[in-house]
């Protein structure tokens, strides 16, 4: 099986989040029958973290099973593969994959591979995996990064908000208090605002992502929410107190999922391989236990989680090349540390 066969039948399994079962068994039985000693770790239900390791792993790869919904089927060209996950990010496992087979074949050990569930929705996977013992050194998270070493990610913050008003016959507004109203000045209030910046990171940036409230046409709006998603800069703490400063008691604000930003490590004596910093979020702040994070990738974010998903073939051969390089690199700095 060639590499982009591999990603044919892992593509042409769905596993939107929360139904990742079918293809973490896939991947447990490709990897152990390619030759590794693989466990599987239940998060919920049938859904598994599958760790794949040639000896005591020193340097792991990692990325998610899980895409976002709708499934999209495979399909290909000459150049590119088409698809829901094909770049987001079972591409991005199959480099890896071969890239680990690649080091195998060289007779390197000390390798490990680690798939999770649940990365588009809360890291429940990650959260999971962070209690499996290793004595890993350094972690490989793969993400569509346009082959770039990402020097740092942004983080994020999802803010509800919910604003209550008074019903009344629409032709008496003056009678009512409309929830929706409110809603939108705050709204205003926030897209007017000038959030933190950072001379690494760059500026906050935000989503309004949902809006919602009323009853009918004729009735003034006795209630209303939004749901915004934050992409940070900073301790997503901190801007949470700044929003709620700025809401001012005009409405309920509730605090979701949350993640800081993180500064990644990148490879040295790689020069020729670009560097920057992604503003999407990824399971690394989850991993903590896994040794100093890398984030590295085939494929662009902006074909991710869109009816057009692709990834180039061309991409994902280069990346097999990255992936095995950065790996010896590491593996020689592991080694050396470890014999100081």
């Amino acid at each position: 099986m060639n590499i982009f066969q591999f990603t044919r039948e892992l593509m042409e399994i769905e596993s939107i989040s929360w139904n990742e079962g079918v293809a973490g068994r896939w991947l447990r039985d490709y990897l152990s029958a390619a030759g590794f000693e693989v466990n599987t770790q239940v998060v919920t239900d049938d859904r598994i973290n599958v760790y794949a390791r040639l000896g005591d792993p020193k340097v792991t790869f990692s990325s998610h099973i899980d895409t976002v919904p709708p499934f999209i089927s495979f399909s290909e060209d000459e150049e590119k593969i088409y698809g829901r996950g094909a770049c987001d990010a079972k591409g991005v496992i199959a480099a890896q994959v071969f890239a680990a087979k690649l080091l195998k074949d060289e007779g390197f050990t000390d390798i490990g591979l680690l798939y999770l569930v649940g990365e588009e929705d809360g890291s429940d996977g990650a959260r999971a995996a962070n209690s499996i013992p290793n004595r890993n050194r350094f972690l490989i998270n793969g993400e569509p990064t346009e082959s770039h070493q990402a020097i740092a990610t942004k983080g994020a913050l999802r803010v509800i908000l919910e604003t209550k008003g008074r019903t009344a016959h629409s032709a008496y507004p003056e009678l009512g208090e409309s929830a929706i109203e409110k809603l939108l000045d705050i709204l205003d209030d926030i897209r007017k605002r000038q959030w933190p910046t950072d001379a690494r990171l760059g500026s906050t940036t935000y989503n309004i992502g949902t809006i919602s409230g009323g009853r009918r046409p004729n009735v003034v709006p006795d209630m209303a929410a939004s749901e915004l998603m934050f992409r940070t800069i900073s301790d997503p703490d901190n801007l949470f107190h700044e929003i709620t400063e700025l809401v001012a008691g005009r409405a309920e604000i509730k605090r979701g999922f949350s993640i800081p930003p993180v500064h990644t490590h990148t490879v040295s004596g790689m020069d020729d391989i670009p560097k920057s910093v992604v503003r999407f979020a990824t399971d690394i702040p989850s991993l903590t236990n896994w040794g100093t994070p890398l984030l590295y990738g085939p494929g662009s974010i902006h074909d991710a989680h869109t009816k057009h998903e692709y990834i180039r073939k061309e991409d994902m051969i280069k990346a097999v090349d990255t992936y095995s390089q950065m790996a010896r690199i590491l593996l020689a700095q592991a080694g050396a540390a470890g014999q100081g």
